[in-house]
C-alpha cells in the first residue's frame, strides 16, 4: 500500500452533540476571524444550551450567558419555542418575529406556528399572521380561513396556480371539497388537471378527480387511474373498453407501464389489443418505444432487431443509446457502428459514445481511426479519458488549478451575517441549516464571490460546497477543492486494516456523500460512505465492532470503519474487484450477480456498459474516475484505472509498493475535435435527433 505523503496529512478531530444534536463535523483546525478560543468557548456553550433549549421552556437562558451576541443565538429561542408550539400564543410568536426578522428560525416558526393554528382552527389569528409563498399546504389553510368567514372562493384569484400541480397536500381536500361544491370545477377543468395528473404518473389524483365528473366521464378518468396504478388488471379489462380518445389513451398508458414491468405481458397485450384500438401514430410509437426499451434493458433476444425497426418518431435518445448498448454487448461491432451513426449529434458529442466508437472501429481493423479517437478523448480526466490513455498506453491527463485567494474581500464575506451563521451552524454541527444560510446568503452573488466563499468553506473543513458549487468550466480544475483529502489518515488506516485501496475509499465516500457527513437517502443510507443501519448492524458483528445504533453512522470515524469493512464484504465477493464490488455497493450484490451471469465473459468496460440501472452504471464509472484522481492526489501519479477492473473471475490484488503506475501529466491545448467517421451504408435507417439529458443537481437536504 502506497501512504501518502507525511506533508498531505491533515489534522482531525470530530465531537458529538449533546442531547440529539447533529453529530459535529470534523475538519481542518482553521481560525479565519474571531480568536479561536473566544470562538470554542462560545461553540461550547451554545451546543449545550441548545440541547437544553430542543427540551422546551426558558432553562436553555441559564445556559446561553454571554451569548447574546453570537451569531446562533436566535436559533437558541426558536428552538425552545418549536418545541413548545402546542402551547405558543400569538404574543410570544410575534416578539421573536420582529426581533429577528429575515432569518430562517424566524421564517420556520412562522411556518410552523401558522400550521399550529391551522390545526386549532384559529383562523382569525392564522390570518392575522399569514404570508403568501409559504408553500401549497399552508396556502390552503388560507383558504380555509377565507371558508370560515363565508367568502366564496374565486377560481382565477385562488385554485388557478393550485389546479396545475399533479398533486397537492391533503389541507388542500376541503378547499377542492368547497370549490366543487360551489360549481367551480368543471368538467373542463377537471379534466385537465387529470391530464397533468395523468403525464406526472399520479394515478391517485386522476382516481380523486373522476369522482366529481358526470358517469360517463368519471368511467372514462378511472380507466387512466387504472392504467397507471394497475397496468396489468386494465389490460386485462381493456377489452372491455370503448374505443374513444379517452380509451385510447388509457391502453396506451397501460401498455407502456406494463412494458417497464413485464415487457413479454406487455407485448401478449399489444397483439391483442393493438387491432381494436383506433391508436394515433403517436401512440402508437409511445407503446413501439417502451416495448422496444425494455425488452433492450432486459437483453432480450428481439432487442436490437426492435430497436433498429422503430419508427424515426418513435426513436429518442434512450432507444438509439440502447441500441449501441445491445449491439455492444453482443459485441456485434457492425450493428454497433451502426447505432452509433444513428445517435443524436449531442450524444455522439458525448466522451462515453466517442471512446466506444474508437472501440469497434478498433475491432473493425480501422486502427488509423480508432486512434485518433483515443487520442482526442484521452485528452480528458473522466473515465472514458482514463480508459482512452489505458488504450494508447498515455499519460493521464489531468490539469490542475489553484485558487486564488483575496484576504480583503475574505474578511469582507467573513464579516457579512449570512454567511457567519452559515460557518457558525457548520462548526456546532447543525448542517442542515448551514446550507440554508449558506444558499440564503449567497444567492444572485457572482461567480467570483461565490468561488471565494467555497474556499473559505474547504478551508474550515466544510468540503461539500466545493464538491457541488464546482461543478463546470474552468471550476473543474480545482482538485484540491474538489477532491479533498479530508480525514485523511482516518480513511488511510482503516482502508489499510479493512484490505481495500485508500483511494477506492475516498472515491465512494466522494461519489455516496459527496463529503456531507450528515446525508441521508430515502432509503434510510446515513453517512459519509451511505450505510444502511441494517447493513451497518451486520457489518459491526460480523468484524468483532462495536454498534451504537443507526444515528452512530453520522460519525464519521464509525461511519469510515464499518464502511470500509462492507466495501471489503462486497470486494471478497467478487474476487477482489474494485468496480464490480462498486456496483454491488450501489445495486446491491443480487443485481450484480444477475449481471454477472449473464454477461459476465464481457470485458470490464463493455459490461459497465451493459448495466441495466443508469445510476449504477454511472456510479461505476464514477467511482473507477476518482479512485484514479484520489490515487493521484495521494501519491503524484495513478494505477492504470484498467487495473482495479479486472475480468470477471480473475482474482484483484492489493498494488505492491513497486506497482507500475501512470504518470500524471497536463497535455497541450486540445486540437479541433475530429468528426466521427461515418460508417458503410445499411439498411436501418437513421432516427431523428433528440436532446440530451439535464445534469444532476444538488440533493436536499
Amino acid at each position: 500500500m502506497v501512504f501518502a505523503p507525511k506533508a498531505l496529512r491533515r489534522s482531525v478531530r470530530s465531537f458529538r452533540l449533546m442531547a440529539g444534536l447533529a453529530l459535529a463535523a470534523c475538519g481542518l483546525a482553521v481560525t479565519l476571524g474571531a480568536s479561536a478560543e473566544g470562538t470554542d468557548a462560545e461553540r461550547a456553550r451554545f451546543r449545550q444550551a441548545y440541547a437544553v433549549a430542543q427540551q422546551g421552556g426558558d432553562a436553555w437562558r441559564a445556559q446561553a450567558g454571554g451569548l447574546e451576541h453570537y451569531a446562533l443565538f436566535p436559533y437558541l429561542e426558536a428552538a425552545a419555542l418549536e418545541h413548545d408550539l402546542r402551547t405558543l400564543d400569538r404574543a410570544r410568536v410575534e416578539a421573536y418575529l420582529n426581533a429577528n426578522r429575515g432569518l430562517i428560525p424566524a421564517s420556520d416558526l412562522r411556518r410552523d406556528f401558522l400550521t399550529e393554528l391551522a390545526r386549532r382552527k384559529d383562523w382569525a389569528t392564522f390570518t392575522a399572521m399569514y404570508q403568501p409563498g409559504l408553500g401549497d399546504a399552508l396556502s390552503c389553510f388560507a383558504l380555509q380561513a377565507k371558508l370560515s368567514r363565508g367568502e366564496p372562493l374565486v377560481f382565477a384569484t385562488d385554485l388557478a396556480d393550485l389546479w396545475k400541480k399533479a398533486s397537492l397536500p391533503d389541507a388542500c381536500d376541503p378547499v377542492l371539497g368547497a370549490a366543487h361544491d360551489q360549481g367551480l370545477l368543471t368538467p373542463d377543468r377537471l379534466w385537465i388537471r387529470i391530464q397533468t395528473a395523468a403525464e406526472a404518473g399520479k394515478g391517485g389524483t386522476v382516481a380523486a378527480l373522476a369522482g366529481w365528473l358526470p358517469a360517463d366521464d368519471a368511467a372514462a378518468a378511472q380507466r387512466i387511474a387504472k392504467a397507471l396504478n394497475d397496468p396489468n388488471g386494465a389490460l386485462r379489462d381493456a377489452a372491455t373498453w370503448p374505443d374513444t380518445p379517452r380509451g385510447r389513451q388509457a391502453v396506451t398508458l397501460a401498455l407502456q407501464r406494463m412494458a417497464r414491468k413485464q415487457s413479454t405481458v406487455a407485448d401478449s397485450a399489444w397483439t391483442t389489443l393493438a387491432p381494436r384500438f383506433a391508436l394515433s401514430e403517436q401512440q402508437k410509437g409511445a407503446v413501439l418505444n417502451a416495448l422496444a426499451l425494455f425488452h433492450a434493458t432486459d437483453f432480450d433476444e428481439s432487442a436490437l432487431d426492435r430497436l433498429a425497426a422503430l419508427p424515426a418518431g418513435a426513436q429518442t435518445d434512450a432507444t438509439r443509446e440502447w441500441r449501441v448498448r445491445v449491439a455492444l454487448a453482443r459485441q456485434d461491432w457492425p450493428a454497433a457502428l451502426t447505432a452509433l451513426d444513428a445517435l443524436s449529434p449531442a450524444q455522439k458529442d458525448d466522451g462515453e459514445w466517442r471512446y466506444f466508437r474508437a472501440l469497434v472501429l478498433g475491432r473493425l481493423n480501422r486502427q488509423a481511426e480508432a486512434r485518433a479517437i483515443y487520442q482526442n478523448v484521452a485528452q480528458e480526466a473522466t473515465y472514458f479519458g482514463f480508459l482512452a490513455a489505458d488504450r494508447l498506453d498515455a499519460s493521464y491527463a489531468i490539469c490542475p488549478a489553484s485558487m486564488a485567494t483575496d484576504e480583503r474581500r475574505e474578511a469582507s464575506l467573513l464579516a457579512e451575517p449570512g454567511l457567519d451563521r452559515a460557518f457558525e451552524l457548520y462548526a456546532v454541527g447543525l448542517q442542515k441549516y448551514a446550507r440554508r444560510e449558506w444558499t440564503a446568503a449567497l444567492a444572485g452573488r457572482d461567480a467570483d464571490t461565490q468561488r471565494l466563499a467555497v474556499d473559505l468553506a474547504f478551508r474550515k473543513g466544510w468540503y461539500d460546497r466545493a464538491v457541488f458549487a464546482l461543478s463546470s468550466g474552468d471550476a473543474l480544475r480545482l482538485y484540491e477543492q474538489r477532491f479533498p483529502l479530508a480525514r485523511q489518515d482516518g480513511v488511510v488506516e482503516q482502508a489499510s486494516q479493512a484490505g481495500i485501496e485508500a483511494p477506492w475509499a475516498y472515491a465512494i465516500i466522494r461519489a455516496e456523500s459527496a463529503w456531507m457527513t450528515d446525508a441521508r437517502s430515502g432509503a434510510d443510507a446515513r453517512g459519509l460512505m451511505q450505510l444502511l443501519p441494517g447493513t451497518a448492524s451486520l457489518v459491526a458483528k460480523r468484524n468483532g465492532l462495536a454498534w451504537n445504533g443507526g444515528d452512530s453512522l453520522y460519525e464519521p470515524t464509525t461511519n469510515i470503519i464499518l464502511g470500509t469493512r462492507y466495501l471489503a464484504q462486497m470486494a471478497a465477493r467478487y474476487n477482489g474487484a474494485p468496480w464490480l464490488a462498486s456496483a454491488a455497493y450501489n445495486a446491491g450484490p443480487n443485481k450484480v450477480d444477475q449481471w454477472v451471469s449473464a454477461r459476465g465473459t464481457l470485458d470490464p468496460d463493455l459490461f459497465v456498459a451493459s448495466i441495466p440501472y443508469k445510476e449504477t452504471r454511472e456510479y461505476v464509472a464514477r467511482v473507477m474516475a476518482f479512485a484514479v484522481i484520489y490515487d493521484w492526489r495521494l501519491t503524484g501519479n495513478a494505477l492504470p484505472i484498467g487495473s482495479r477492473m479486472t475480468r470477471f473471475g480473475t482474482s484483484y490484488s492489493l498494488p505492491s509498493a513497486g506497482a507500475v503506475r501512470k504518470t500524471v501529466a497536463c497535455p497541450a491545448p486540445a486540437v479541433t475535435r475530429p468528426t466521427p467517421p461515418t460508417a458503410p451504408a445499411v439498411s436501418q435507417p437513421a432516427p431523428a435527433e433528440a436532446t440530451s439529458a439535464p445534469a444532476p443537481q444538488e440533493p436536499q437536504s
